[in-house]
């Protein structure tokens, strides 16, 4: 009883002391409660002592009176919640404020009353989501602003163009849409602006050069932005540029003026010859820093300013279409530390002078023509070098393959080289010297060939041995043959890659259609992300087991975006993986976030990623295994009840080549009615208006098609592979992104409008409507009465003349009501229309198609 007592008196002191200290309506109360209410205990703070004085916190700081807080700094503290009321909102005299790196969710209402004194504030790095409020205008006086890294959605707030001393924006890693506004001229003081990794479109605002005098710094990259360089011309300030990942198009001529350091245009669709950059003698190539102009359609020769770039650090040329030409002139650029140009046509030979540059940590030269002999390198610095896929000859030389051991990642392959290196181990000699010869004699690397002689006696002993139980194991075999199914056969085959999964990369793969690379060093250290099972540690290693070294008998489809290979995990995790051999230049930190942000998206009619590997630069994307396979396959390519190699399934269908029945009895009556395709029809559109209007931002699919379509094990539609247009970037590759022939929607053909659009995802669906009654292919089907018109053309030209029913499958006639699916037919004839405008959105295509055949569920 007196111990109570005594408890209860010291927690009293302890409350009331505290209470003393901050006395009510003082600054001191307000950042006091503003931290306790986000976190902060006031009994056992190791950081905040809140029976002081507030002036002497840390990251508190006060005016001469120590009165007032002039300066709040509280990032990285574990705050967490939305900012409380009656908290910090009531410093009036607050001047700089950073709660960066954080979990904040949101605003008070009083948080804008700071308007008159803030003039810093730093809010990046925390979970503030939803709209940004309009009344950021009220920061009248702050000088700098930024919100990046978080998870803003809509469109910046036209109340912006009232920050008229603002000096530096940064909204940057948001998931703001719609163009950037006008208004943003007004704030003429602007030095650094920065609206990277957002989604919006639009056009840069008329004018920008020269309503922006100051601006050092400019950052649009990861949108989809659309332009010309003109509209960046008269910024006579700007020394860094980063346009890349957008959509703009022309000549590069607009860019080069101003004190540039920094120019980065890579992945948009620049063309021309690119000599038209010479003209502008005015350029002062000696402070370039950066130059990046890579995946865009280039042409021409190579800059032969070039050579006065004496501070260039990093320059790369890759992905366009130079002329057939020699190196640009390199000899001078002794600062030169990145060196990327692949696939840009160069012929000939590599200079020797490319031995002087000796800051080179990056070489990439592959793709190219490239023949003769490799001159010596400077390998002090040097940890990536690829000259894959060119025809060179002669020997490496010996003081390079001396120093692979201390290169990160290196690949020879796909020339006429040889090597003697007893260094090399044999996985990294079979993996990045594909194509070369093992120079080396016997007695110099034994453990890799081995004595003839020797080698002959282990192969008489191996083959008696194998002679003796043959008879033995074919018997076994028979029996496990018969018994055990295809599943676990394969479940055994990738047992014996378990070892090998441990060795050094890099590793190379490849299928009938590429070659992907994984450059890590050690695939037991390279994470698999699981998102639903996070403690089970799975890392690269088990990718490679699983997929048996993605052998080409796990080897599920080759889509466009790149190989989809199946594999069982352990714990019998049954997933598909697909390996993005198309990446973008995001960083690892942005890749990994984008692809938790597609994890979390859940919809009963779309794939789920499960999760994700960074394997080096190679993006690896894992979803849950669909076993009934796609669309495509069960309408297109098979007889009813014949698996395809292509399908995401052997365990539902049979070999092929032993049994062409379907297990599931009945189950080619279920693909050939009204109501399946129906089902799929409005499975598909959900999913699709989930996307369109269920995600902030909005998410647009891009090339949605019969093969995007799965159905999982209870025969529900589900749409896969959403979201990955961010992870690839808008480059060379962002082609393929904008739809399959067949699918294109009309606005395509005009470089001004084929940016993808809800509407032209639309467009898609009408195509796969338009498949699911009719049973015939987009392009290259039998069309009666037609025979060079397409699925669209065909079925539009007999819905106009009210001939619908012709174009209905014979297969599913009889299975429901005709006019049901002449009504089908004339939604799918909305959907594709001529005019964006003019077709539904998927909302409305959901409503129209539930009114045809409502769904009762039990």
């Amino acid at each position: 009883m007196g111990l109570g007592f005594l408890s209860s008196v010291v927690v009293l002191t302890l409350f009331f002391r505290v209470l003393v200290s901050q006395e009510p309506n003082t600054d001191g109360f307000f950042v006091s409660d503003f931290l306790q209410k986000m976190g902060r205990s006031p009994t056992s703070d190791d950081v905040f002592n809140f029976s002081t004085s507030f002036c002497s916190w840390q990251g508190v700081f006060c005016d001469s009176k120590r009165e007032n807080v002039i300066r709040l700094v509280a990032s990285n503290l574990g705050l967490f919640g939305p900012i409380p009321e009656s908290s910090i909102g009531k410093l009036a005299k607050l001047e700089y404020l950073d709660l960066s790196s954080n979990r904040i969710t949101g605003f008070s209402s009083d948080f804008w009353s700071l308007g008159s004194t803030l003039k810093t504030l730093n809010l990046s790095y925390n979970q503030i989501s939803g709209l940004l409020p309009s009344n950021i205008g009220n920061l009248g006086i702050v000088e700098s602003l930024d919100l990046s890294y978080n998870e803003f959605s809509g469109e910046i707030p036209a109340s912006l163009s009232s920050l008229s001393s603002i000096r530096v924006l940064n909204l940057g890693r948001n998931r703001f849409n719609g163009s950037i506004p006008s208004g943003i001229l007004n704030c003429q003081d602007l030095v650094s602006i920065d609206i990277s990794s957002n989604l919006l479109n639009g056009t840069v605002p008329d004018g920008l050069g020269s309503a922006l005098p100051k601006l050092k710094s400019l950052n649009l990259a990861g949108n989809e932005i659309r332009g010309r360089s003109a509209d960046l011309s008269g910024l006579k300030s700007i020394n860094y540029l980063n346009i890349s990942m957008n959509l703009f198009q022309g000549s590069v001529m607009g860019v080069f003026e101003g004190p540039l350091e920094v120019i980065d245009l890579s992945e948009n669709q620049f063309q021309g010859h690119i000599s038209q950059v010479n003209i502008n003698s005015s350029f002062n190539w000696s402070r370039l820093i950066y130059f990046d102009v890579s995946i865009n359609e280039l042409s021409g020769n190579f800059y032969h300013d070039l050579s006065e770039a004496h501070n260039l650090k990093h320059l790369n040329l890759a992905n366009n279409k130079f002329f057939e030409a020699g190196f640009p002139p390199i000899e001078n650029l002794s600062s030169l530390e990145y060196l990327n140009l692949s696939k840009t046509g160069l012929k000939g030979e590599i200079p020797s002078s490319i031995s002087k540059l000796s800051a080179l940590s990056v070489l990439d030269l592959s793709k190219n023509h490239l023949f003769g002999q490799i001159p010596k390198l400077k390998t002090n610095n040097l940890q990536d070098l690829d000259l894959s896929l060119n025809n060179l000859t002669g020997e490496i030389p010996f003081s390079l393959v001396q120093d692979l051991s201390s290169i990160h990642r290196f690949n020879f392959s796909y020339n006429n080289l040889s090597i003697c290196a007893s260094n090399v181990s044999l996985q990294s000699f079979k993996m990045a010297f594909i194509g070369s010869t093992d120079s080396c004699p016997i007695a110099a690397n034994p453990e890799r060939a081995g004595g003839k002689a020797a080698n002959d006696k282990r192969l008489k002993l191996a083959l008696a041995i194998t002679l003796s139980i043959m008879c033995l194991l074919m018997g076994l075999m028979c029996l496990a043959f018969g018994c055990r199914r295809k599943t676990r056969m394969w479940a055994v085959k990738q047992l014996s890659y378990k070892e090998e999964a441990t060795i050094s990369g890099p590793f190379s793969f490849q299928t009938d259609s590429t070659t992907w690379v994984a450059d890590v060093k050690l695939a037991t250290s390279v994470p698999v992300v699981v998102f639903e099972k996070p403690l089970l540690n799975f890392t690269f290693a088990d990718l490679l087991s699983a997929t048996s070294h993605f052998d080409r008998g796990t080897l599920l489809a080759e889509g466009r975006c790149g190989p989809v290979y199946r594999a069982l995990l352990t714990g019998g995790i049954h997933v598909a993986v697909k390996v993005l051999v198309h990446g973008s230049t995001m960083t690892d930190q942005e890749a990994a976030r984008e692809l938790e942000y597609l994890g979390r998206i859940k919809h009963p009619n779309l794939v789920p990623l499960t999760g994700y590997c960074l394997a080096g630069s190679q993006r690896i994307v894992i979803y849950d295994y669909m076993e009934n396979g796609n669309l495509q396959n069960l309408l297109h390519d098979l007889p009813l009840g014949v698996q395809a190699t292509e399908d995401w399934s052997t365990d539902t269908w049979e070999d092929q080549e032993h049994n062409a029945s379907i297990q599931n009895v009945g189950y080619e009556g279920i693909l050939t009615t009204w109501k399946f395709r129906h089902k799929v029809a409005l499975g598909t559109a959900r999913a699709l208006a989930f996307l369109h209007h269920g995600c902030s931002p909005p998410i647009i699919h891009r090339d949605v098609k019969a093969s995007s379509v799965y159905l999982d094990p209870n025969l529900e539609a589900r749409l896969s592979d959403f979201g990955l247009a961010k992870i690839f970037g808008n480059g060379i590759e962002d082609v393929l992104s904008r739809g399959s022939p067949g699918y294109i929607p009309p606005e395509f053909s005009q470089p001004e409008t084929a940016a993808p659009t809800s509407k032209s995802d639309v467009y898609g669906f009408g195509v796969v409507l338009f498949e699911l009654i009719t049973g015939k292919k987009p392009i290259g089907d039998d069309y009666p009465d037609d025979k060079d018109s397409t699925l669209v053309t065909w079925v539009r030209a007999l819905v106009r003349r009210g001939e619908a029913s012709r174009a209905i499958d014979p297969k599913i006639r009889g299975t429901g009501p005709v006019a049901h699916m002449e009504e089908a037919l004339r939604i799918g004839y909305l959907c594709t229309a001529d005019l964006p405008a003019k077709r539904p959105s998927m909302q409305q295509i959901v409503g129209l198609l539930k009114d045809i055949e409502p769904v009762v569920t039990p």
